[in-house]
């Protein structure tokens, strides 16, 4: 009977502590990614659809990006939590002074790519042709052509988002996402040779978690829950990606599910998730070594200054803790 009563008064104990944290308040997160929701944002919406965000006792507000938000002056605003950055976007922005940090990496490569015309074997078989590049690729990857491909300004053309003067030109290169521009190309007919420019070293991150120092100091643990929710949601979404698309078509209808497919595969094919640190050390990892390879080319692009303390603009401590396996 003693026995029993003991019993009794743990399961007691153990249901009033599962009331009590049920009871607890979710922290909010808002968190704005960088673009249109679309299948590059799938883990996301996949940790929002299955309840994940809220296992983990936060309350995650998804808000779209797009070519009309400065997310990061929006977040040294104090007007989100989280934002979908960019390592190179981010250390520019800690070198003026803007107190970021990246605390971890959706993509372990930049899907930045050259899309050609069938032909070309090598990246290098595209120097001295034309190439339609954007503005603001002026300062990122088209710094590392020049100096690792001897790729010159000549070449450049203005790209306007539109693959119809680069289908126009046979002779011509553009740039793109390796998830979603090729997918245009094919579309119109033609079989394009893609170089993924991560794939021949460009270095940085892509789809990082930008935060500022209040929000990390004030935030920690839910931050630190925001990664552990978005890794599982991560596998998640390219195991069964049906729960997150759902959510992807209901914040952008335009989004054809086609589209979606083809980027999931390409997220696949490319490993931009689940391949590099993310392998060994689990989903949204980083390391220190990444970091300085992405800090030597832009001191050497001169992006930024020799004195910048690069390590200020990301901490390992958070997703260290993390351990997702693909």
């Amino acid at each position: 009977m003693r026995r029993k009563l003991i019993n009794l008064v743990w399961i007691a104990l153990g249901l009033t502590l599962a009331t009590t944290a049920a009871a607890q308040p979710l922290t909010r997160l808002v968190f704005t990614t960088n673009w249109f929701a679309e299948a590059e944002h799938g883990g996301y919406y996949q940790a929002l659809a299955q309840g994940i965000y809220k296992k983990h006792g936060i309350d995650v507000e998804i808000k779209m990006g797009g070519p009309q938000v400065n997310g990061l002056q929006l977040l040294a605003a104090g007007e989100m939590d989280l934002f979908m950055g960019y390592d190179i976007q981010t250390l520019s922005a800690l070198e003026q002074g803007v107190p970021v940090v990246t605390v971890a990496a959706t993509f372990q490569k930049d899907p930045a790519v050259l899309i050609a015309h069938p032909g070309p074997k090598r990246i290098e078989d595209l120097k001295g042709k034309p190439i339609y590049i954007g503005s603001a690729s002026n300062t990122t990857f088209w710094p590392w052509l020049v100096a690792r491909y001897g790729f010159s300004d000549a070449q450049k053309r203005p790209y306007a988002f539109s693959v119809q003067p680069f289908l126009a030109d046979k002779t011509s290169s553009q740039q793109g996402y390796v998830t979603s521009e090729p997918y245009s190309v094919e579309k119109a007919g033609v079989k394009p040779t893609v170089f993924l420019l991560a794939d021949l070293g460009y270095p940085p991150y892509a789809q990082t978690i930008v935060t500022t120092r209040a929000v990390l100091e004030r935030k920690r643990p839910a931050i630190r829950a925001f990664i552990q929710a978005s890794a599982e949601g991560w596998k998640s979404y390219l195991s069964d990606p049906r729960p997150g698309n759902v959510l992807i078509r209901k914040a952008n209808p335009q989004m054809e599910d086609e589209l979606i497919a083809y980027g999931l595969r390409k997220l696949k094919e490319y490993s931009l998730v689940s391949g590099g640190d993310a392998a060994g050390s689990g989903l949204m990892s980083m390391s220190d070594e990444r970091w300085q390879r992405t800090r030597e080319f832009m001191v050497s692009a001169k992006l930024l200054k020799a004195e910048t303390d690069f390590r200020r603009g990301y901490t390992l401590d958070l997703v260290k803790t993390v351990k997702v396996l693909p």
